[in-house]
């Protein structure tokens, strides 16, 4: 039918009821928003889901002020995967062990809250540090030194510990670190931070639980990771994998912590543009 008989066609039935047909109520909108929400809610539970960076423990990869999508299937599915808390059973659908090198977001083994670290250690591996080199199965894990880590100083970014404040070009001001590249065995390569002697540098040998993995920081003397007990707001202790929620996948946004809402030319300015796209 075209244009002009349809509209013919709706004229004489107005004259004919003397009215128009009813239009669609409220109902059918609330069902279109429930379909929505249950689409939204499937995307970020099966596909990616977004997670922000909140702190400086997973430098020099990651920085305070990232925002990231995680891909959600590479290590199954459990009741932490949904972006709420339901009590539904323990364990795990689809599930998979991940990598070592992998960077996995995870709840808390006590508080529930979301945690990024980087997995060393798989079940039945032998895991300890010594001097702040992490020694895996009993053979250290190749570290070679790399050039200084510099990241200009920020709202999102100090220089309170561990680093130095050395002067950049028009009176800014950057962090120094100490950086190494780390390599496991298979080949994955990363980059870590070293602030000299710390406590976490010496860690007995442990065999990593069943169900567990060892993760630690890349921010290797700041960052609460498998070295110490779990304890609520601080150290994660051994992960359980049906804890795991999703692998780091891209770095959607970084800001340096100079935006302010009311000033929209700011979340311009405080754009890190150079993150945007990274792929972890």
């Amino acid at each position: 039918m075209d244009v002009k008989s349809q509209s013919l066609g709706q004229g004489a039935m107005i004259d004919a009821q003397g009215q128009p047909p009813a239009r669609e109520g409220w109902g059918s909108f609330v069902w279109f928003l429930v379909k929505l929400l249950m689409v939204v809610l499937a995307f970020r539970t099966l596909v990616f889901s977004p997670f922000s960076i909140p702190s400086e423990s997973m430098l020099p990869r990651l920085m305070n002020g990232d925002y990231l999508l995680a891909a959600k299937w590479p290590y199954g599915f459990s009741r932490h995967s949904l972006p709420f808390d339901l009590p539904l059973p323990a364990g795990r659908v689809l599930a998979s062990i991940p990598q070592r090198g992998d960077i996995v977001i995870f709840k808390h083994p006590i508080d529930g809250r979301d945690y990024i670290k980087r997995v060393i250690g798989l079940p039945g591996d032998s895991m300890a540090v010594v001097e702040g080199q992490p020694v895996l199965n009993g053979k250290p894990v190749l570290r070679e030194r790399m050039a200084d880590f510099l990241i200009p100083l920020s709202g999102n970014t100090s220089c309170e510990w561990g680093g130095a404040a050395v002067p950049m070009a028009e009176g800014r001001e950057a962090c120094r670190y100490v950086r190494f590249r780390e390599t496991l065995p298979g080949g994955k390569a990363y980059e870590v931070l070293d602030f000299g002697i710390t406590p976490g540098d010496s860690f007995a040998p442990v065999t990593v639980p069943e169900g567990m993995v060892f993760v630690m920081g890349d921010n290797r003397d700041n960052s609460r990771d498998s070295r110490w007990p779990a304890a609520a707001g601080d150290a994660v202790g051994f992960v359980p994998l049906d804890r795991l929620v999703g692998r780091a996948g891209v770095v959607v946004w970084s800001t340096d912590g100079g935006a302010e809402w009311l000033k929209p030319w700011t979340w311009i300015s405080a754009a890190r543009w150079d993150r945007i796209g990274e792929t972890l």
